[in-house]
């Protein structure tokens, strides 16, 4: 049985392959028409980890593979509590991903919809390049700050931008971001893999936060959150606002300019079966 997913947006195929063969779904031609029938930005396995309580396999709607998806890391915490890959009362997971193991937290559910806080990989301090800021947040990503997300041509820009030498061989995510007036930050992507607009980007909500914290304050404010004891240094939260809905990131950064306690949190959506 294979079932489809959205976290604020982006839309995935997640199959169960505990105790199945599902060597067909690793393989890139595969994975590219399945998603294209289905309409889904990508496709995740959720397999046996000796290391976890379980393991994510991430491939874009093109086939390929091998990077982190903050959405999809959301999704399949929700699919595996839907699986009951761990006792109901258990809410915290510990998973494998491409990029390492994340931990993560389902704070409510209600009906279909889960509200799950993924703890992301610590992130280096951004580098200057092509007029924007290169981080690397499970999957590299160019934020742009604009002064209107709506005005720009998201498909002519960003594949430009993908297909810049700089960026050679893997490529990169571009992000459009803007500041809004009364905090939070407005979000626009452009996915390689995809190779168009998405509606979400877990890992760009996360880089569009941080690279806001380097160039302007004003949309960061005090996390509810309080520090661990053994780090003096708070925690700041932004808001930011994809096509869809909304995404929160909490984050640490220290003098050297770099981040850590990256947390994002956002809603998931069981939308139903597949045949």
């Amino acid at each position: 049985m294979l079932y489809r997913y959205s976290g604020a947006g982006n839309t995935f195929v997640v199959v169960d392959g505990r105790n199945l063969d599902v060597s067909r779904f690793r393989k890139p031609d595969f994975v590219h028409t399945f998603c294209m029938l289905n309409g889904t930005d990508a496709l995740m396995v959720l397999d046996n980890s000796r290391k976890a309580d379980f393991r994510m396999e991430y491939f874009n709607s093109d086939g390929s593979g091998g990077m982190m998806c903050g959405n999809g890391g959301r999704c399949i915490v929700a699919f595996a509590d839907y699986l009951g890959v761990k006792p109901f009362h258990s809410r915290d997971y510990i998973f494998e991903a491409p990029d390492g193991l994340h931990r993560a937290e389902i704070l409510s559910h209600l009906g279909e919809c889960k509200t799950v806080r993924l703890q992301m990989n610590d992130v280096t301090e951004p580098v200057s390049v092509c007029g924007g800021l290169l981080l690397d947040t499970g999957a590299r990503h160019l934020v742009l700050f604009v002064d209107d997300v709506e005005t720009v041509d998201v498909p002519k820009r960003g594949r430009e931008l993908r297909l810049r030498p700089e960026f050679a061989p893997v490529g990169v995510n571009v992000d459009f971001v803007q500041t809004l007036p009364g905090g939070g930050l407005k979000i626009r992507t452009y996915e390689k893999g995809v190779e168009s607009e998405t509606l979400a980007c877990g890992t760009g909500a996360v880089a569009a936060a941080l690279a806001a914290s380097v160039v302007s304050p004003s949309p960061i404010s005090p996390s509810p959150i309080s520090p661990l004891p053994s780090s003096p240094l708070p925690f700041s939260t932004v808001t930011v606002f994809t096509r869809q809905d909304s995404l929160e990131v909490e984050f640490r950064r220290n003098d050297r300019g770099d981040f850590s306690g990256v947390w994002l949190t956002g809603p998931t959506l069981f939308e139903g079966e597949i045949e």
